[in-house]
């Protein structure tokens, strides 16, 4: 994949050549709470990637190391996809993200659920949720 000139020194801007596309903090948020992991799990998800759009995103966020595809232990067919430190570090600002929507968009009950635990204990929420996450690191 050809790489983008940097646009600027800004680190919103960086950040968001990063993963500010439509798809890629979707693919890392199923990573993180849904545990998806293969090619075909990230097609299921209800926001309908295509196949084209998900292979290139993949790819993409391979490149930028946040996520580490691996071998599928079942299957030579598969490939899993692993978040890398580098994506776990996202946790807080996507937990800043559920409670910005939370004040201003409709939530379905299961994401009210989540921000119901992270309102009661944010600082144990993130530290809980990023252990889990790097032990499968």
């Amino acid at each position: 994949m050809k790489k983008n000139l940097q646009r600027s020194e800004c680190p919103i801007c960086r950040s968001l050549d990063l993963f500010g596309d439509k798809w890629s903090l979707l693919i890392i948020r199923d990573l993180m709470f849904f545990g998806k992991a293969t090619y075909s799990e990230f097609l299921k998800s209800a926001e309908g990637i295509s196949t084209n759009i998900l292979a290139v995103r993949l790819q993409m966020l391979e490149e930028s190391q946040l996520l580490l595809r691996t071998e599928h232990p079942d299957s030579k067919a598969k490939v899993l996809y692993k978040l890398t430190q580098k994506a776990v570090d996202l946790l807080p600002m996507i937990v800043e993200i559920h409670l910005w929507a939370e004040k201003y968009l409709t939530i379905t009950p299961e994401t009210e659920a989540l921000i119901e635990e992270v309102k009661n204990d944010k600082e144990g929420f993130i530290t809980k949720t990023m252990a889990a996450l790097c032990a499968r690191i």
